[in-house]
């Protein structure tokens, strides 16, 4: 039975939410601010964790910024009562997989733990070979590029895979989603840019050269062949 940790300093919300998840099959665990939620997901090793964004002290957008910093790609969901563009694309680039904004219907932040749980657990493929000095080895969900370790969440891991499965055609922002979440949870599309984004900047952090994932403008991103 998988384990989802709930980060919130609302305690009525932690209680109806735990009660949600649940229901939904799950064990939950909960912590009422971000620095024991840092502490249960280094202790008890949780397969999915949902985080507030706006609480005091240490928020969800530093959690995920240390969690991701130092290595540790648990799924995580951001929670934030701010719904925009930039509250939403500043949490993926700081790593988090998915985002849903306040006031939310339980049934979409229950798919969007399904769908993060079935990307993390998805029947592994054979590794790929080296595509332009990246490799994927889709069993342990480890990406590296010019024998450098790339530090990717579940999404941007699947990314990957989709864009290096055929390399040379162009795929669409809702091909890419699709593909890379493998949910028909509802999203803004433009989130395939800030992933892509992420993508180049870790790839270019190894060779500043790297120019490999391009944009076809108005249709979307291809992976250029070897």
């Amino acid at each position: 039975m998988p384990t989802i940790l709930l980060i919130d300093d609302d305690l009525t919300l932690l209680d109806v939410l735990s009660l949600a998840i649940e229901d939904d099959g799950h064990t939950v665990l909960t912590a009422s601010n971000g620095n024991d939620g840092l502490a249960r997901i280094a202790a008890d090793l949780p397969d999915a964790v949902v985080c507030d964004v706006n609480m005091p002290g240490l928020d969800g957008f530093s959690l995920c910024q240390r969690l991701r910093s130092s290595g540790n790609l648990v799924p995580l969901v951001l929670l934030t009562s701010r719904d925009n563009d930039i509250d939403e694309a500043m949490g993926l680039e700081f790593g988090a997989d998915d985002y849903v904004a306040k006031p939310f219907s339980t049934r979409v932040l229950l798919a969007r733990i399904r769908g993060l749980l079935r990307r993390q657990n998805a029947p592994p493929t054979a590794a790929q070979p080296n595509l332009v000095g990246l490799h994927l080895d889709a069993e342990r969900l480890t990406a590296t590029y010019n024998g450098e370790p790339l530090t990717t969440t579940v999404t941007e891991f699947r990314l990957l895979q989709a864009l290096t499965s055929r390399p040379g055609v162009v795929f669409s922002r809702d091909r890419l989603l699709a593909m890379a979440r493998g949910d028909d949870s509802v999203v803004a599309i433009r989130i395939v840019d800030t992933y892509v984004r992420r993508l180049r900047r870790l790839l270019e952090a190894v060779d500043p050269e790297f120019d490999a994932l391009q944009t076809v403008v108005g249709a979307g991103y291809f992976w250029r062949e070897s």
